[in-house]
């Protein structure tokens, strides 16, 4: 017998404002249902768990134990541009010279992701900056 994982929980201080960024981070919907003010609501992703997103009353005080890495379709590098462009925030930058690495960043709330590289950047086939 083994255990299916059913979706990663996220708390929040507003869950339909977060499930709206993160629905723009992965290009999926949230849940048709969902409204402002709702104090849950969920995103389907194509493939995988489902990101549920709970309203909790105590802001985040420290550093995430558990995160989410993005593998881009893209390269990192755009893809760290697009995030930030919708909110995400630059937390720490692990990218090297030579093109490998990481970016991490924080959403709207200061959950922390990693954006990691991307197919093109692992095969050097992307144009631009590494």
């Amino acid at each position: 017998m083994v255990s299916v994982l059913q979706n990663v929980a996220i708390d929040c201080a507003d869950a339909y404002g977060l499930a709206l960024f993160w629905s723009e981070v992965t290009g999926c919907p949230p849940d048709p249902d969902a409204r402002p003010g709702d104090r849950e609501t969920q995103v389907p992703l194509a493939e995988g768990p489902v990101l549920y997103f709970n309203q909790v009353p105590e802001p985040k005080t420290s550093k995430n134990r558990v995160h989410l890495c993005l593998r881009p379709e893209t390269s990192r590098d755009q893809e760290v541009e697009r995030l930030l462009g919708l909110g995400a925030t630059l937390v720490a930058d692990h990218r090297e010279p030579d093109g490998t690495g990481w970016a991490v960043l924080a959403d709207p709330e200061g959950n922390e992701l990693c954006v990691l590289r991307g197919d093109s950047d692992r095969t050097g086939t992307h144009p631009g900056p590494s």
